[in-house]
């Protein structure tokens, strides 16, 4: 793929195995054709390990969180399952908005849940609504855990953000699917990588050995869930599409 980028003529270039396009500069096209690019060379530049929520590194890329604040003011959910904890910042984060909300709380999952950050996640003002489970998010003990943890009517919505390979993708949809509340989501992270392979940081078994992939092949194989892209609450423009580490991420329980 090489794109031209012509200011003064007003339009972009895309050359690919199809052939050319000329593109208008300032629209729809061209925009999405930029930020596809601007996504993967970001995450080559590690941009989405450059902010922080409440105090605690959060390490994801900002539309993505907003995107997610617009479901959970929607879902208004009892409970946030999320597994994958790392520094913390997307529990703060869920548990913010939870606070914000008036009700809810977040449990966050690790294999591994360094002392300085459980520390770190303990000490913060909003860890009253945070609960922490060390051990691996498909051990069956950790998932009996959650389990005693959400209430019969309890609206819960799941995040999968620890290990990204297919195989362990799958195997949390499996865990966790049964706890998602009808008309919230499981949410299968950082799909991207199936368009990262070919980037310096990426790796080509990421082409096939992604959470997108993983979340395909669970929804064909599970007719209570659809993949589809939360609708946006508000929107003046003409686009319709996320930018997002998280392609084919939203699962949605009918």
């Amino acid at each position: 793929m090489k794109l031209i980028l012509d200011t003064d003529e007003a339009t972009l270039t895309t050359i690919d195995e199809n052939g050319a396009a000329v593109l208008p500069l300032y629209s729809r096209p061209a925009f999405e054709a930029l930020s596809r690019h601007w996504v993967r060379v970001g995450w080559n530049q590690k941009y989405q390990y450059s902010f922080s929520w409440f105090g605690r590194p959060v390490i994801q890329l900002p539309e993505d969180m907003i995107r997610m604040q617009e479901v959970i003011y929607q879902l208004k959910p009892d409970v946030i399952i999320e597994t994958g904890v790392a520094h913390g910042g997307s529990l703060v984060f869920y548990a913010s908005l939870m606070q914000a909300i008036g009700k809810g709380k977040v449990v966050g999952v690790d294999i591994e849940i360094r002392p300085h950050n459980r520390q770190a996640i303990e000490e913060h003002p909003l860890n009253h609504r945070i609960t922490l489970l060390e051990g691996s998010s498909t051990a069956a003990n950790i998932v009996s855990q959650v389990k005693a943890l959400i209430k019969p009517d309890d609206v819960v919505l799941v995040i999968l953000d620890s290990d990204h390979s297919y195989a362990h993708v799958t195997a949390e949809l499996d865990a966790y699917s049964s706890l998602v509340s009808k008309g919230s989501y499981i949410v299968a992270t950082d799909g991207i990588m199936y368009d990262l392979a070919d980037v310096p940081r990426g790796k080509a078994n990421w082409a096939e050995d992604n959470p997108t992939c993983a979340a395909a092949d669970f929804v064909a194989r599970n007719t209570q869930f659809v993949v589809t892209q939360p609708a946006w609450p508000f929107n003046e423009s003409e686009l319709g599409e996320n930018i997002t580490h998280w392609p084919g991420a939203w699962l949605k329980r009918l």
